[in-house]
């Protein structure tokens, strides 16, 4: 899904939103929880999961393409982890064959 997807999904389930609407609530809702995460805070959505921030210590790697050894800074990632409601309603759609879901799986 993507975040015009949402909005559209939004908008067609609450018909007193028109489009617009719909859209100014996605986007302050996702402003919102980045500024959160800017600010180091967590963001969780009860049963769905929670986004934070996870420092990264410089480190060596490599170049694929060259093997050419490259430097990689310190950084801050954002790190998702799926609360135990939706980790439950992943697993328990046993309904769907693991081939619909990843193609690459069919052996």
């Amino acid at each position: 899904m993507i975040k015009s997807e949402l909005i559209e999904i939004l908008a067609r389930h609450r018909p007193f939103f028109h489009l617009k609407d719909a859209e100014r609530i996605v986007d302050a809702i996702l402003e919102e929880m980045a500024e959160a995460l800017m600010r180091g805070d967590r963001v969780e959505l009860r049963g769905f999961g929670a986004f934070s921030v996870r420092y990264r210590l410089p480190k060596s790697g490599r170049n694929p393409k060259t093997n050419t050894a490259i430097s990689v800074e310190e950084k801050w990632v954002p790190f998702f982890k799926a609360g135990r409601e939706m980790q439950h309603r992943l697993n328990a759609a046993s309904n769907l064959d693991a081939r619909e879901i990843d193609p690459a799986s069919e052996d």
